[in-house]
Formats: C-alpha cells, sequence, structure tokens
C-alpha cells in the first residue's frame, strides 16, 4: 500500500490521509480553486524527500509538489493525486560571503534567508510581497518576482544552481555555482517551470551587497492617468528605480481602512511608490529628477523618506495591499499580465471601463515599472452571479492586455487560472514544443499534471484529473 510505503520513508505522522489534513492543502493564495489530494506526504530530508519521489515513480503515481501554498495561480493543487509539501526543509545550508552565494533547501522562507545574510552585509534581492512566507523552492517554480526586480532581476537572475530530483526519482544538477555550465541552458529552462519539471532539493542562490543608502518617494496624482504618464517619465530620465509601484484608489482605501495602513492620501486617485538605492554619492540628484518628472505630469505632492521606520510603513501597505482586500469581501481575484510600459494610460483606462461594464470592482496595485499589472477584483464567491461576472471581467482584461503585445503573466505563473488563454497567445506549434520540452524532465507527465499547457494541445496527450473550480 503506497502510503505504507511512504509512511517507511518520512514516519507515519508526516503523511496525511485524513480529510481534516488535507484540507489545509485544497487551495493556494487564489481560492476560486478548490482541489483535495489523495494524501499529502511531508519529508523532512533532502535524502526523504528523494525516497518519496522514487517510491512514487515506481508505483506510477501522479505528484504536486507544495511549497508554502502562497501561489497565486491554483498551480499547486492536487486533485486526487499525492500532495508533496517542501515546508519540512528549511534549512540555509550554508553562507559563502566571499563568493556572494547561499545554498538553502527548498523550505526556506524567502525574508528569513535576507535576515540571515544581513550581518554579511548581503541579501537575496527577490522580494515577493508574499515574502514573509513564501519559500524559495516555490520561487524557483514560478520564477517569482517582486517590487525590486525591475532593478534587480527575477529570480531566474539570482539563482546559479539547483539540485534537481527528476519524476523518475534520479537526481541530477542544473547550472553552476562557480560559472557558466556546459551547453543548453537547463537551470533557466527548470526555472519557473512550475513543478512539471521535477523538484528542487538545494538550491544555491547569488546574493547581492545591501545598498549604501535608499530613498522612497510617495507621489500622489489626482488621475489615475497622470500617474501612469509619470511611469514612463521617470524611466524616460534614465534612471532606473529599484522599484516603482502604483496603487489606484480603491486599493489604497482598502489598505488606509486596515491594520496596515501606511498613511497614503485617501482622496488620491492613485500614488506612486518609487525606490532608489545605491551609493550615497549622487542619489539625491536621483531623487530630485524623479520629484520633478512627478510634479511635470501633475502630482499633488512627492513625499521622501530616508529613515528605515519611514521607508518600512511606506512598504507594509503595498506589500500588505492584498490582505488589507481580505476585508472587502470573502473571495479575491488576483490577475497577473504584463504589458508595454507606454501602453499602461490606455489600459488601465480599459480596465476602468470593463469593470463598470460587468459591475465589479477592479481594485489596482502593480509593478508599474516593468508594466506587470495586478488587477484584483474582491466578490463574493458563493454568489453565482457575481462569480459569473467577475470571470467574464477577467477574461476581458486579459484579452486587453493581450491585444496591446502584452503577454499572460509576470510572476504568478500559468497554473491553472491561465490555461484557457495559453491557446490565445500561443500557436499550436509553441504549445507542442513546449509538450517536448517537458517530456524531456517528464515523459509520463506525472509531475504537477494538468498545469501550464493544456492537455489537449500535446500531439500526444494523456487525460489527467479534471479541477473543481
Amino acid at each position: 500500500m503506497l502510503r505504507d510505503a511512504l509512511a517507511a520513508i518520512v514516519g507515519a505522522q508526516w503523511v496525511k490521509e485524513r480529510r481534516q489534513e488535507l484540507a489545509v492543502f485544497d487551495a493556494d493564495g487564489l481560492p476560486g480553486y478548490r482541489a483535495t489530494p489523495s494524501l499529502a506526504v511531508l519529508p523532512g530530508t533532502r535524502d526523504e524527500l528523494i525516497a518519496v519521489v522514487g517510491e512514487l515513480a515506481r508505483t506510477g503515481t501522479p505528484l504536486v509538489p507544495r511549497g508554502a501554498g502562497t501561489g497565486l495561480s491554483g498551480g499547486a493543487l492536487a486533485d486526487d493525486v499525492v500532495l508533496v509539501g517542501l515546508n519540512r526543509l528549511t534549512r540555509i545550508i550554508e553562507v559563502d560571503p566571499v563568493n556572494r552565494i547561499a545554498r538553502v533547501e527548498p523550505g526556506v522562507v524567502n525574508a528569513k534567508l535576507s535576515r540571515a545574510t544581513a550581518r554579511y552585509g548581503l541579501h537575496y534581492a527577490p522580494d515577493p510581497s508574499s515574502q514573509t512566507v513564501c519559500t524559495i523552492g516555490g520561487n524557483v517554480a514560478e520564477n517569482a518576482g517582486g517590487p525590486h526586480c525591475l532593478k534587480y532581476g527575477v529570480t531566474l537572475n539570482h539563482i546559479v544552481e539547483c539540485e534537481v530530483v527528476l519524476p523518475d526519482g534520479s537526481v541530477t544538477r542544473l547550472g553552476n555555482a562557480f560559472g557558466e555550465p556546459d551547453g543548453y541552458d537547463l537551470l533557466g529552462t527548470f526555472i519557473g517551470s512550475e513543478g512539471c519539471f521535477g523538484i528542487a532539493t538545494e538550491i544555491t542562490v547569488r546574493l547581492v551587497p545591501l545598498p549604501d543608502a535608499v530613498h522612497t518617494l510617495l507621489a500622489d496624482f489626482s488621475s489615475v492617468d497622470a500617474a501612469a504618464r509619470a511611469v514612463s517619465k521617470i524611466v524616460a530620465t534614465g534612471i532606473v528605480p529599484a522599484a516603482l509601484e502604483m496603487m489606484d484608489n480603491a486599493t489604497i482605501r482598502a489598505v488606509e481602512a486596515s491594520i496596515y495602513a501606511a498613511g497614503y492620501p485617501i482622496d488620491a486617485a492613485a500614488i506612486l511608490l518609487c525606490e532608489v538605492d545605491g551609493v550615497a554619492d549622487g542619489l539625491e540628484a536621483d531623487v530630485a529628477l524623479i520629484r520633478d518628472a512627478c510634479n511635470d505630469c501633475g502630482a499633488r505632492g512627492v513625499l521622501v523618506a530616508t529613515e528605515p521606520a519611514d521607508r518600512m510603513r511606506l512598504w507594509q501597505g503595498r506589500k500588505k495591499a492584498f490582505g488589507a482586500m481580505g476585508r472587502i469581501a470573502p473571495a479575491l481575484v488576483v490577475q497577473d499580465a504584463v504589458v508595454p510600459r507606454t501602453r499602461l494610460p490606455e489600459v488601465l483606462a480599459r480596465i476602468n471601463d470593463i469593470g463598470t461594464l460587468h459591475n465589479v470592482r477592479v481594485c489596482n496595485v502593480f509593478h508599474a515599472g516593468d508594466g506587470n499589472l495586478h488587477p484584483n477584483i474582491p466578490y463574493n464567491a458563493s454568489d453565482a452571479d457575481e462569480s459569473a461576472r467577475v470571470h467574464a471581467a477577467m477574461s476581458a482584461i486579459m484579452q486587453t492586455c493581450i491585444d496591446v503585445g502584452g503577454t499572460i503573466t509576470g510572476e504568478h505563473g500559468v497554473g491553472l487560472d491561465k490555461l484557457p488563454y495559453m491557446e490565445t497567445l500561443f500557436d499550436a506549434e509553441s504549445l507542442d514544443a513546449m509538450c517536448r520540452v517537458r517530456a524531456v524532465f517528464d515523459p509520463d507527465r506525472r509531475a504537477n499534471p494538468g498545469k501550464v499547457v493544456p492537455v489537449h494541445a500535446c500531439r500526444e496527450w494523456h487525460a489527467t484529473p479534471a479541477v473543481r473550480r
């Protein structure tokens, strides 16, 4: 019996099969999808993880890897298949400040790594909004970004090597901690594969120095259009901000009415949160240029924070915005699309029109500097009519982003949520190529079945379990 075999590897207490125990795994950070695994197994060491995957391979059992469950695309849901939880693999194995790298297990929390390396004057740059709970393994699987990816890049730019257990139970290393590997970039292929290519058992990350000085600017505007134009104006100065975020009035009001209140002006139509960092000399000049760019676009005011406590408060409101929306409605759709930065004003106007057309409230909070939109709709999932209107609005928003030359995800992944858009964005040959790449890592398609690429798009495909919505 599979349960007994897995219990012999990890211990009986770390194999969950009762309905009450499995309920904690039936959703991720996007509550519109539900799926319950047949059982969950939680290995506590690298060797246990490898043995678990090997046993699942021996029995031909599909598996779904899961980290902290903070994903926003339904990508870590297991519908009547085995869920492999990685949240017990939390060791920071080594910090090498000389070579500016660290080796970690996949369950290490993002923010914990930066806290551990701060004493060396280093940090791990990718900072998803969920960084206080999300894990490095999940960040690798989703190629997570965050506010500071505008300057520092996404997860892909900060991973140098991974040890990976493939779905057949074999173990391999991708990348090279001390130089470029020979041949194809298999590490780059693995990062962002959403658990469909295997599981990282050990991850070597690149660390970067903490900046000498940091200035955070808060600019508020009387129109969303003015704030969107200011984004392009700031980038046109030649300055690359560490972060450049936008929030609209609906989001501002949600934040300021919550325990995460940051002092944002609730009468502003939109705010920009812009951060510059680096060597202290010259940073004031950058701040002045950004202030002028905002004023030229009609900013009502520009606040500059330099003290850590003040900056942290401003960022708290941005990073906890999704949580603040939990006060508005019991469910929240968090979407993720990317558009050319110069098209932001017209896309945001169209999103507003779509919300009005379908009678839903759209709250925008997003990475404006790289055009990565996050339109969110709070709603009551138990109301069938409202749910249908929300779905129609989100479909229209995604199509709008595609129509202006954008794409369907910047950092949240495809998972289940964006499967319907894959065939709109990619032709049949491209989708089949994705399937063939996957077959190199997982020819039986047992790892995270039914995710990322619609199975019927593969010229040879196998039926996979449906997931309830």
